[in-house]
């Protein structure tokens, strides 16, 4: 855990840190849906203390799958355990029928399989993996049908030959980047853009497939997001990310 800095002796100050605390929440991805927590306002509180950080965290059901729960639980304490003021972090997930369980886990450090026991089949470490592929193989395919939508006369199977140099200088390339440095590919200029898991080119033939399937992935992504945020509104009525909106005190 980092030293705590010089305790905030302003209002300003303590401001400053419950924005930082926040903005380090972006971090946190929900492992199925791809986007960050406080996008998809599952933040319910944050408040800060001095050195003291506590955030409550919110899901779209009481039923969400606990270990998808406990990552992101898990990650948001760790995030904002590594900002080099914090002394205390506490992190609690509400309204959720494993609650109580992965509370005393996170307040005990005891880890995903000392949190589950026998019920933890998988690692994190699995779980992470096999989620950040998902996220790339979206992000894979939309950079490739922007591609195709600004020339109307390339054809699917000429995208075999599109390495990273080709794409254009901006957000959705830069998103490509970030999700093949999670699953350990790199990012020179003359690397393809499609590509299996480990950054193996497609054969030419297959592209069209690989392609619709690679579609199908970002479309189920983008759809339970969705359909997440819908059952988050009806949960929550009138929701609207309250912790951007707490003062710190």
């Amino acid at each position: 855990m980092p030293t705590p800095t010089t305790q905030p002796t302003t209002i300003h100050d303590l401001a400053a840190r419950h924005d930082q605390a926040f903005h380090a929440l972006d971090a946190v991805v929900d492992p199925e849906l791809d986007e960050p927590i406080t996008d998809l306002e599952f933040v319910r509180s944050l408040h800060v203390d001095g050195d003291r950080v506590e955030v409550h965290l919110r899901l779209p059901t009481s039923f969400c799958a606990p270990n998808f729960a406990y990552l992101m639980a898990s990650d948001s304490k760790d995030v904002l355990s590594a900002l080099p003021w914090t002394g205390q972090v506490v992190v609690e997930l509400d309204d959720h029928h494993d609650s109580d369980l992965i509370n005393a886990g996170l307040a005990a450090d005891a880890g995903y399989r000392g949190t589950f026991a026998h019920e933890a089949d998988d690692s994190l470490d699995d779980l992470r993996r096999t989620f950040r592929r998902k996220a790339h193989t979206a992000a894979m395919e939309r950079v490739l049908t922007r591609l195709l939508r600004a020339d109307p006369d390339r054809a699917e199977v000429d995208l075999h030959g599109v390495t990273l140099g080709d794409l254009p200088d901006d957000d959705t390339t830069a998103a490509l980047l970030r999700r093949r440095a999670a699953i350990g590919l790199g990012d020179a200029a003359h690397l393809p853009v499609l590509v299996d898991d480990t950054g193996h080119a497609y054969p030419a033939d297959e592209v069209p497939l690989r392609l619709r399937m690679a579609r199908s992935t970002r479309i189920s992504i983008e759809g339970n997001a969705h359909f997440c945020r819908g059952l988050l509104r009806t949960r929550y009525p009138g929701s609207t990310t309250p912790a951007t909106q707490e003062a710190a005190s």
